[in-house]
């Protein structure tokens, strides 16, 4: 008898899952041994704590797997744990949904969308998020679908903006001069996929000013840093970076208008080489993979 509902067989496929909840004896065990009871292999693991709260990502790889079981078996384990268990499933085929979160500044976002308008990034920018109503008229402008979230209650924002992306399917989130701090209840649940710009040479002169920071330190070189955002504040794997020198004619203002030129190309550059799957992450530092380095 066939069955009345479709079953997509799935061959060779590797999944993240991420774990997020109240810190419990076991989890750990139960997760993987959840994997191996399906026939699963452990390709990475990486787990947090941090006041309680506790976070694991993990990549598996399946062969001829179910999907749909392996679904209800997660979500009955998620419920057995009083933990919630997120799944993602690599698609090949389809293009990367992004978010972009925001506050006032637009040269980021600009370079961003003028890039994407000319098809030159290989995703699907869904949704932009900002903390303020002022970048709003560019979301209008190119179409893209705009919500206000301020941070006053930051558990209950979070909530929120989590919940548009779950509604958006998100795969990569962008922070464009996003100038708030996330908690690791948000981070942990896109690990090594939230892209943010900082301006300076990371891990120098961390922090929301940092140009003022290197002038008042009479700084010679001052640039701009794209990295994967952790629990730890502007601390995250480095992807790219870029700099220029401070010429003894430079005051804080023109150093500000100088990094802001950098950051837009900086961060872009980041984007794109995490689109196209450039870039590993192991041991707290970014890699580009050799076999897609170009020849000069």
């Amino acid at each position: 008898m066939k069955p009345s509902k479709k079953i997509h067989d799935i061959k060779k496929t590797l999944i993240e899952i991420t774990v997020i909840g109240k810190d419990r004896k076991g989890v750990v065990a139960e997760i993987t041994n959840f994997i191996f009871q399906n026939h699963g292999n452990i390709e990475k693991i990486n787990q947090n704590v941090i006041k309680g709260l506790f976070g694991m990502q993990l990549e598996a790889s399946f062969n001829n797997i179910i999907k749909e079981k392996l679904d209800v078996g997660l979500q009955a384990l998620a419920k057995n744990l009083k933990m919630e268990i997120k799944v993602h499933y690599q698609e090949p085929n389809r293009l990367t949904n992004i978010a972009i979160l925001v506050t006032n500044e637009d040269h980021c976002i600009l370079r961003i969308l003028e890039s994407y308008n000319k098809k030159e990034l290989k995703a699907k920018i869904q949704i932009i998020i900002g903390n303020t109503n002022i970048l709003k008229p560019i979301a209008k402008k190119y179409n893209i679908p705009f919500y206000l979230i301020d941070h006053k209650d930051q558990a209950e924002a979070e909530r929120q903006i989590l919940k548009l992306f779950e509604e958006y399917n998100i795969d990569m989130v962008i922070l464009a001069r996003y100038m708030r701090i996330l908690t690791p209840n948000f981070v942990w649940r896109y690990p090594n996929k939230i892209i943010n710009i900082h301006p300076s040479l990371l891990p120098a002169f961390p922090g929301a000013y940092a140009y003022v920071q290197a002038y008042e330190r009479g700084a010679k070189i001052v640039g701009c840093t794209a990295h994967f955002v952790t629990e730890d504040l502007d601390q995250g794997p480095i992807i790219c970076q870029k700099s220029f020198n401070v010429l003894e004619s430079d005051n804080i203002d023109s150093i500000k208008n100088k990094g802001r030129k950098l950051e837009s190309s900086t961060l872009l550059e980041a984007i794109k080489l995490a689109l196209e799957g450039k870039l590993e992450v192991y041991w707290g530092k970014v890699h580009v993979k050799k076999s897609n380095l170009k020849s000069k």
